[in-house]
């Protein structure tokens, strides 16, 4: 198993930057695809960006790209979410999420391949 636990969340204006991060512990996070998901109030749990096993591959839900970069360091089992040109549209609970059964190179953009969450970390953005 693994456990993550994301930081770097926070109340920030529109246009804005924040890094968020998450770190595993328990197994190595390079045996799982990790996520960023995020969920507004009444509002289901979407995608915002995954990365493969290897890293080598991303994907971007199309409302972020351009602007999100997820990123990942094997070494540091930790996993990042640069976010740049915050919208208050974002505003959200932000998790973290590793997908264990997938293919190396998989970077999985829905909720069900994913077998672990973190606890999530709040992301106002103010107008």
């Amino acid at each position: 198993q693994v456990q993550l636990v994301e930081s770097g969340g926070g109340l920030v204006q529109a246009g804005g930057s924040l890094r968020l991060s998450c770190a595993a512990s328990g197994r190595t996070s390079s045996t799982y695809a990790m996520g960023w998901f995020r969920q507004a109030p009444g509002k289901e749990r979407e995608v915002v960006a995954a990365i493969s096993r290897s890293g080598g591959t991303t994907s971007y839900a199309d409302s972020v790209k351009g602007r999100f970069t997820i990123s990942r360091d094997n070494a540091k089992n930790t996993v990042y979410l640069q976010m740049n040109s915050l919208k208050p549209e974002g505003t959200a609970v932000y998790y973290c999420a590793a997908a264990e059964w997938v293919h190396y190179i998989a970077v999985p953009t829905t909720t069900r391949p994913y077998d672990y969450w973190g606890q999530g970390t709040q992301v106002p953005v103010s107008s």
